[in-house]
């Protein structure tokens, strides 16, 4: 036979469980309606292509989108600071809360590879300097979020994020389209258990690339 006592205490403890349910629910609410900035970045040392995306309740809108023309530089360590300095200016401007950025494909030319590594380097330092958070996208894995195609070409990539944020005016070069691309990926994959290599600050940068600091 229960007693009132032990029936108090059921109570009570019912009580205590909606009340911390209704706590959660709003904390939750408060969450989703908070704007969060995506600043996505397509590396490179003769174009660095970017955009910049507002995330509300779920929805995005573009913010910006850009590049930085890099080809007309024949320095290329003139080139790797101006891509660290344009980063800055951009977190400094619209403050990201995230940065997306496309890992470097690895091809057969070697110094192509070497310099693109470089100024994806450049991009993500400046960010790991204002502590951003990282997280880096394989191509592919870009072109299958904003596609469905991991094979998809640029002009592709291009017309679906045309589609998706309602984009007027498109840029002349598809540079940009990439960056706001990495962007749109890192969104769609937002709460995901596996997205891509991020990294919160210099600590977590080393820890994960032990191999690539001699």
């Amino acid at each position: 036979m229960t007693c009132i006592f032990d029936r108090y205490c059921t109570f009570t403890q019912r009580n205590k469980i909606i009340v911390l349910q209704h706590s959660f629910q709003i904390l939750i609410k408060e969450e989703l309606q908070k704007e969060r900035i995506i600043l996505g970045i397509d590396p490179g040392t003769t174009i660095m292509g970017f955009g910049l995306i507002k995330v509300v309740n779920k929805n995005i809108e573009l913010m910006q989108m850009d590049e930085l023309i890099l080809k007309k530089y024949s320095d290329h360590y003139l080139k790797l600071k101006l891509i660290f300095e344009r980063t800055i200016h951009l977190i400094e401007t619209y403050h990201p809360d995230e940065i997306a950025i496309e890992a470097p494909f690895f091809g057969k030319n070697v110094q192509s590879m070497l310099k693109l590594g470089r100024a994806q380097g450049v991009a993500m330092a400046a960010g790991l300097a204002r502590e951003v958070p990282i997280t880096e996208y394989s191509p592919k894995k870009i072109k299958m979020a904003i596609t469905g195609n991991g094979n998809a070409s640029k002009e592709q990539v291009a017309k679906m994020l045309q589609n998706t944020l309602a984009i007027k005016v498109m840029p002349k070069n598809l540079d940009a389209t990439d960056g706001l691309a990495a962007a749109v990926c890192h969104f769609y994959n937002s709460g995901k258990t596996t997205v891509g290599k991020s990294y919160t600050g210099w600590g977590a940068f080393v820890n994960q690339n032990k191999n690539r600091i001699g």
